[in-house]
C-alpha cells in the first residue's frame, strides 16, 4: 500500500513550485500526493512568513493537526509531520518549542534532502535550516511526463532565488538567502522537459526575477531579456510571463523584450510598495515615484497594450495622510488592472520592526479600504473594457459547467466560453460578451453552433454583471 503525502503550500509563486518540486523528491521514496490531510501519512506545510498572519495560520493550522494526530495515533496510525518554507527558515527551533506535534523543520534550501531528513526524524525530531553549499536543483528528480501533463499546461520555472535587496520590511533576504541565479542550460533543460509533456505557457519566477544574471552557454552572464528570447524557442511554448520583479532591475533590454518578444504577454507585476518618497526611502526601496513613472511610461511605450499589477503597503511607520495621499495619486496617474495591498505587520528580525512612529491599527485599516476601493475600480474598469473585443484564450482546463471552458487572456484573466470541441492546451479566439467579479465571458470565434451547449448559469451577459 502507498503512502500519501499532502502538501499545503501558503504565499508566494515561488511557494507553489518549491510545494510540487517537494512531491517530486518524495515519489521515489513511495508517496503519492493527496488534497486531504486526513488520509495523509505525511503532513507538509509548506510556509510564508511575508506578513505575521501568515505565520499565525500556519501555527494555527498545526493546532489542528496536532489533535488529529493524537487521534490517529490512539487508532494505531502513525503521521508525520513536517514545516517547510520560510517560517521554518526564520523561526527554526521555535517551531518545536510551539508545536508539538512537529516531527521536522526544513528550510526552503534544503528540502531536496527531504528523504534523509525524514529518515532521521523517526528517530529525534530535526530542524535543518541551514543554507547549504551545493545547489538543491541538482539534487532534485525530474517529475514524471504524467506528472506534468496532471499539473496542466501553465507552469513555474524558477530561474532566481534570493534578494539583495533588503527593504526594510522584508523577511526574504533573511529567510531566502542571497540572489543566485541558475545557469541557462540548466533552466533550458528542463523548461524543454516541461514543454515536451504538453506545458504551454511558462511563467519564471524568482525573488527578484528581473535582477536574473545566470551563466549562459557562451560563458558570459545573461540577463532575463535574453534567458526570455532563448525560452520563446523551446518547441510548443506560446506564452511567457516572468514575476516577481523590482523596478531597480528593469533593464533596457527586458522593456525591449515587451516590444519585440510575442510570446511575452502584455502584462507586467511590478511593485512600487508606496508612492510617497519618504516612504520608499524608508523602505529602503532605492527608488522614487517619478523613477517608477518613468518605468511605466518606458513599458508602455514599448507595449501600449500591456497590464499593470503591482504590491501595495498601507501604514508603514512614519507614514502621514500626505504620504498616503502620494500612494493614491500614483494609483490614480497609473491605473493598474491588478494588485495586491496590505497593511503593514512588523516582522521580527526586520529594520521596519524597531522604528518609531508605527501607524495605529485603526488608521493603516482606513487607509487599507479607501486604497483597495480605488484598486478595485481601476481592476473592474480593466475587465469591462474587454467586452466586445476578441482576444485570445489558452484553454487550461473544464469549466465548471457542461460544455464550458476555461482558460486564461493575455492578462491573465480568467475566460469562461461555451465550447466542448477546443482541447485543453489550444489557444482560441473568443469574444468577450461579459465580465464577473473575477473573469470574463465569452464565445469562441468561428465556433460550430451544433458545438455549443445551452446551459443555464449565473454568468453575466452585460459589461456590468456582477
Amino acid at each position: 500500500m502507498k503512502k500519501k503525502v499532502y502538501v499545503k503550500s501558503y504565499g508566494c509563486q515561488m511557494n507553489a513550485y518549491d510545494a510540487e518540486r517537494m512531491a517530486d523528491v518524495l515519489a521515489p521514496q513511495g508517496f503519492v500526493e493527496t488534497d486531504s490531510a486526513e488520509e495523509a501519512d505525511l503532513i507538509v506545510l509548506n510556509t510564508c512568513h511575508i506578513r505575521e498572519k501568515a505565520a499565525e495560520k500556519v501555527y494555527s493550522e498545526l493546532g489542528r493537526l496536532r489533535v488529529m494526530k493524537d487521534e490517529r495515533k490512539a487508532e494505531g496510525r502513525d503521521t508525520t509531520i513536517v514545516v517547510a518554507g520560510c517560517v521554518a527558515q526564520a523561526e527554526g527551533g521555535e517551531i518545536l518549542k510551539r508545536a508539538s506535534a512537529v516531527d521536522l523543520v526544513v528550510g526552503p534550501q534544503s528540502y531536496h534532502n527531504l528523504p534523509a531528513l525524514l529518515e532521521k526524524a523517526r528517530r529525534a525530531r530535526v530542524v535543518d535550516t541551514e543554507f547549504p553549499i551545493e545547489d538543491k536543483f541538482d539534487h532534485l528528480p525530474a517529475p514524471s511526463r504524467d506528472k506534468i501533463r496532471s499539473r496542466g499546461v501553465s507552469s513555474f520555472l524558477t530561474i532566481q532565488e534570493g534578494c539583495d535587496k533588503f527593504c526594510t520590511f522584508c523577511v526574504v533576504p533573511y529567510t531566502r538567502g542571497a540572489e543566485i541565479s541558475r545557469p541557462v542550460a540548466k533552466i533550458m533543460a528542463e523548461a524543454e522537459r516541461l514543454a515536451a509533456a504538453g506545458v504551454r505557457e511558462f511563467t519564471v519566477i524568482g525573488q527578484n526575477v528581473n535582477a536574473y544574471h545566470g551563466e549562459g552557454p557562451d560563458g558570459r552572464t545573461w540577463s532575463l531579456g535574453r534567458l526570455l528570447h532563448r525560452l520563446a524557442e523551446v518547441p510548443g511554448i506560446a506564452r511567457l510571463r516572468y514575476t516577481t520583479s523590482h523596478p531597480r532591475d528593469m533593464d533596457d533590454e527586458l522593456i525591449d523584450a515587451h516590444r519585440n518578444l510575442p510570446a511575452l504577454m502584455p502584462y507586467l507585476h511590478l511593485p512600487v510598495q508606496s508612492g510617497s518618497d519618504s516612504i520608499l526611502a524608508a523602505m529602503n526601496r532605492k527608488h522614487t515615484g517619478d523613477e517608477y513613472r518613468r518605468i511605466i511610461e518606458r513599458t508602455r511605450a514599448a507595449r501600449p497594450d500591456i497590464a499593470l499589477s503591482s504590491d501595495f503597503i498601507v501604514g508603514f511607520p512614519g507614514e502621514t495622510d500626505a504620504d498616503f495621499d502620494a500612494t493614491m495619486q500614483l494609483v490614480r496617474e497609473i491605473g493598474f488592472a491588478s494588485a495586491y495591498s496590505f497593511k503593514y505587520s512588523p516582522r521580527p528580525g526586520t529594520p521596519a520592526a524597531q522604528m518609531a512612529n508605527q501607524v495605529p491599527e485603526d488608521v493603516k485599516s482606513a487607509r487599507l479600504a479607501a486604497l483597495q476601493q480605488a484598486l478595485e475600480e481601476d481592476r473592474q474598469r480593466f475587465h469591462r473594457a474587454t467586452v466586445g473585443r476578441t482576444i485570445d484564450v489558452l484553454v487550461e482546463r473544464k469549466g465548471r459547467y457542461a460544455g464550458q471552458m476555461a482558460g486564461k487572456s493575455p492578462w491573465l484573466q480568467g475566460v469562461q466560453f461555451d465550447d466542448e470541441t477546443v482541447a485543453i492546451g489550444d489557444i482560441v479566439q473568443v469574444e468577450i460578451t461579459g465580465t464577473g467579479t473575477n473573469s470574463l465571458f465569452g464565445q469562441r470565434v468561428g465556433a460550430d453552433p451544433a458545438s455549443l451547449t445551452a446551459v443555464q448559469r449565473p454568468h453575466s451577459t452585460g459589461a456590468n454583471a456582477a
